[in-house]
């Protein structure tokens, strides 16, 4: 204990002084996509929380994705969780879920305060750890299992606030594929962003905006991908194969 704790020390130590170079979805470490020779395709559905309105839930979603044994990740941040105790429960006691870490307060990951979005970013080393490991507890105290992916709110990082992802044991989740564009698009765009993936591809949906056309565009889509032989995976089916970027 005392040792494991003398290296995340230095780490922290080590980061200090060094600004990083680089902001944004696509930044070194990050999980976009995952190697398989079979048509796969890996589904991801965030719930922010913090109003009345992103604490909502897609029951319809869930129980076409029930209904039809479609695998699925689901980010859940502290906040929705918070007002949705006993939906979160059920979701993670159902098997074809699995269930990740969307944050505690869904701020950027950043260890300088950097923004996107008007949304300030952590902004000091400790400040990206607590981000990850407060959702990652309550989580744990919940379930049981602590989870393995994370993805921050806005889907922003710094590569050094990745790395320190990766010191506390979490990967970053990112996505190939925009799937609702934070549950903006309308059904036909849903669909069609769905059915633009290739095997390999992570989609990023939203599970927290019944008013959208995340639901319509993802039954659409899902129909004719499984017509053309494809398959839903959970990002820990496919950990083993995960490709982080360089």
């Amino acid at each position: 204990m005392l040792k494991a704790l003398a290296f995340s020390i230095a780490f922290f130590a080590s980061l200090y002084g060094h600004e990083p170079v680089q902001w944004g979805e696509n930044v070194t470490g990050v999980v976009t996509k995952f190697y398989s020779d079979k048509k796969e395709i890996a589904l991801t559905f965030d719930a922010c929380g913090g109003s009345a309105k992103s604490s909502q839930f897609d029951a319809g979603l869930i129980d076409f994705l029930i209904e039809n044994h479609i695998p699925a990740t689901l980010f859940i941040n502290s906040r929705w969780i918070q007002s949705n105790p006993e939906i979160f429960i059920r979701l993670a006691e159902n098997s074809l879920f699995e269930i990740a870490n969307h944050g505690t307060a869904h701020h950027p990951l950043s260890i300088n305060g950097k923004s996107v979005y008007n949304i300030p970013g952590t902004a000091s080393p400790e400040e990206v750890a607590r981000e990850i490991n407060g959702n990652g507890d309550l989580i744990e105290k919940l379930t049981g299992k602590r989870p393995l992916f994370f993805r921050s709110g806005t889907a922003y990082y710094d590569e050094q606030a990745v790395a320190i992802a990766h010191q506390n044991g979490v990967e970053i989740a990112g996505f190939s594929v925009l799937g609702d564009a934070g549950a903006t698009f309308s059904a036909p765009k849903v669909a069609q962003q769905l059915e633009s993936a290739h095997s390999g591809d992570i989609v990023i949906f939203h599970m927290n905006h019944p008013e959208s056309g995340t639901r319509e565009g993802i039954m659409e889509g899902v129909a004719k991908l499984k017509a053309q032989g494809f398959s839903f995976v959970r990002l820990g089916d496919v950990k083993s194969h995960l490709n982080r970027l360089p």
